[in-house]
C-alpha cells in the first residue's frame, strides 16, 4: 500500500484535441486524452503523475504541464476527437491519430516505475511496452484505445484486438466500461482468464467488479452517487485514475469502487475537466453517505 504523499502513476497515452464538431479544420479545441484527465484527477486526489506521450508543436499541453511532469515525444499531428451526444449515446469521429509510443521511447528510469497505467485512446500504446516494465511493477490499463479504430471517414467504431494476450498477462488490473465491450459479458470473462481483476464502469449505474479467485470468480455491483449531468467527457477516465489510485493506497477493490463512482460523478456536473473533484470533496461525501 502506498500513502496518497508519496504515491505516483507513470500515464502513458497520447493525448488529444477534443473540438466540439465534425470540422476539425474550422473548430476551437480543448486539451482531451485519457492521460490529460488521468494527470489532472492525480493532481486533484493529491498523488503525483508522470506523461508520456505524443503531440505537435502546436498545440497547447499547460494544462497538462500544470499538474504532471511530462515527457512529449516527437510527432507531425495531434490526435483529434470530435465527440457528440444524443439519444443513443456517444457518437465519435477521430483525426489525424499521432504515431503509437513503443518500448524504446521509454527511459531506464520509466521501466523501473512501481505504479503504471496505461491508458490508450486510439491503439497507440504498443503490445512491447507492458513486458518492458519491472517485474515488480503494478500495471494498470484502460481497454477503451485498444478495442476501437477508424475508418476511412474517420468514425470510430469496435475492432477486434490483435495483440490483447501480450498486454493482458502483463497486467494487475483491467478497467473498461459496458459500452466497450458492446455490453456483452462473455467478452469480459474472456478478459479474466488472463487478469485477475477486471473493473467494468456502467456509467450512471455505477460500476462492478469481477474478481478472479481460486474458486472462481467473484462480482459486485457498487452503487453510484447520483449526478447532476453537465458533461460527460471524461468520466470514464477520472473514474479509472480515481480507482487506482485508492486501490494503491489501501489494496481494497470496494473501497476503491466507491471513491471511484464518487469522483466520476463529481466530474460530470462541469465542462471538461473542470469538475474533477479534490480528495477532500470525495472523503467527505463518503464519510456522509457510508454503506
Amino acid at each position: 500500500m502506498h500513502s496518497s504523499a508519496d504515491l505516483s502513476l507513470l500515464i502513458l497515452g497520447n493525448v488529444t484535441r477534443d473540438i466540439p464538431c465534425a470540422d476539425p479544420a474550422h473548430a476551437e479545441y480543448v486539451l482531451g486524452g485519457s492521460v490529460s484527465y488521468a494527470a489532472r484527477t492525480c493532481h486533484r486526489l493529491q498523488a503525483k503523475a508522470e506523461v508520456v506521450t505524443r503531440a505537435a508543436a502546436d498545440v497547447d499541453l499547460s494544462p497538462l504541464t500544470a499538474v504532471a511532469r511530462c515527457t512529449v515525444l516527437p510527432s507531425a499531428t495531434t490526435t483529434t476527437f470530435a465527440n457528440s451526444y444524443g439519444p443513443q449515446g456517444r457518437v465519435q469521429h477521430c483525426y489525424h491519430p499521432a504515431a503509437p509510443i513503443r518500448a524504446a521511447d521509454l527511459t531506464p528510469a520509466m521501466r523501473q516505475a512501481r505504479a503504471v497505467f496505461l491508458c490508450p485512446i486510439m491503439q497507440e500504446v504498443a503490445a512491447d511496452v507492458p513486458p518492458c516494465f519491472d517485474a515488480s511493477a503494478f500495471q494498470a490499463a484502460g481497454l477503451q484505445g485498444w478495442l476501437r479504430g477508424i475508418d476511412a471517414a474517420g468514425c470510430v467504431h469496435p475492432v477486434a484486438w490483435r495483440d490483447q494476450e501480450h498486454v493482458l498477462r502483463c497486467l494487475d488490473v483491467a478497467i473498461l466500461s459496458r459500452e466497450d465491450i458492446d455490453h456483452d459479458l462473455n467478452r469480459l470473462y474472456a478478459l479474466l482468464e488472463h487478469v485477475p481483476l477486471v473493473i467494468l464502469s456502467n456509467y450512471r449505474h455505477g460500476c462492478d467488479v469481477f474478481e478472479r479467485r481460486a474458486g472462481g470468480v467473484i462480482q459486485r455491483h457498487v452503487p453510484p452517487r447520483p449526478a447532476r449531468e453537465v458533461d460527460p467527457t471524461g468520466a470514464g477516465d477520472i473514474f479509472a485514475t480515481a480507482f487506482l489510485i485508492r486501490f494503491l493506497e489501501t489494496d481494497d477493490v470496494w473501497q476503491a469502487a466507491r471513491f471511484a463512482n464518487v469522483a466520476a460523478s463529481f466530474g460530470v456536473e462541469g465542462a471538461g475537466a473542470a469538475a474533477i473533484p479534490s480528495r477532500q470533496a470525495v472523503m467527505q461525501y463518503l464519510a456522509q453517505h457510508p454503506v
